[in-house]
């Protein structure tokens, strides 16, 4: 079995390398810059195949394909952040997000798709609390992860029965992309989660397996947000 997981370098991503190579998948790991976290990633999961490149490439998603073949799990998680009000966001910002955020997911799985419909096969999408509430101070990157949320319900309803098509929403979970709150910031945010703490990338891990191999659950988006923020 063989999986396909964006971002795989850090945070979630690099989760989701751990596990499903624990689980026995043969996988490989995208990422778009070389650096420290690569480093360790290669490091820590000498198993992994570790490929860069850009997903909001087209030539590049199709070069991955020509190396890796088709995947039987693609993880859409790769994802970049923008924290500004409306009227100080650059329309090239707001571009940016997108295409990588729900580009890279479209081409991504546009490419897994055909030799998925022969053999079946399972993605899952990482979206955000934000695509479901949106975020005050982050509406390009809102707008990205909605996009994810309505992409996975109407491509479930198109590749099915062949392959099934979920999503998972983390709340606040302790990533690079969380590290710059304030201990006072993160205190009134754990204040707000009824489980009362920020999840963690292993937590989500579990929840994207689950949605991989859970044989009868296709079209669905699991909150992983500790009950919400």
């Amino acid at each position: 079995m063989k999986a396909l997981i964006s971002g795989g370098t850090r945070g979630i991503g690099l989760a989701c390398c751990r596990l499903f190579c624990r689980m026995g998948y043969q996988v490989t790991a995208l990422y778009s810059r070389d650096g420290e976290a690569a480093d360790r990633a290669r490091r820590e999961l000498p198993g992994v195949r570790f490929l860069r490149a850009d997903v909001s490439d087209e030539e590049a998603v199709k070069g991955v394909f020509s190396q890796t073949g088709t995947p039987d799990v693609l993880v859409n998680n790769a994802g970049i952040d923008l924290f500004a009000q409306v009227q100080d966001t650059r329309y090239s910002d707001w571009k940016r997000v997108m295409d990588v955020n729900a580009g890279g997911m479209f081409l991504l799985t546009k490419h897994a798709v055909p030799g998925m419909l022969s053999r079946g096969g399972a993605i899952v999408n990482v979206s955000s609390v934000w695509g479901v509430t949106g975020g005050s101070c982050e509406s390009a990157y809102s707008a990205s992860k909605g996009a994810m949320i309505s992409f996975t319900r109407a491509l479930a309803r198109e590749l099915a029965p062949a392959v099934r098509v979920n999503c998972i929403a983390p709340g606040a979970i302790d990533t690079d992309m969380n590290a710059g709150y304030a201990l006072e910031e993160r205190r009134e945010i754990e204040n707000r989660i009824p489980l009362g703490r920020f999840g963690t990338p292993d937590e989500c891990a579990q929840a994207v397996y689950f949605l991989a191999t859970a044989s009868y659950v296709t079209g669905q988006v699991l909150g992983v947000d500790g009950g919400g923020i």
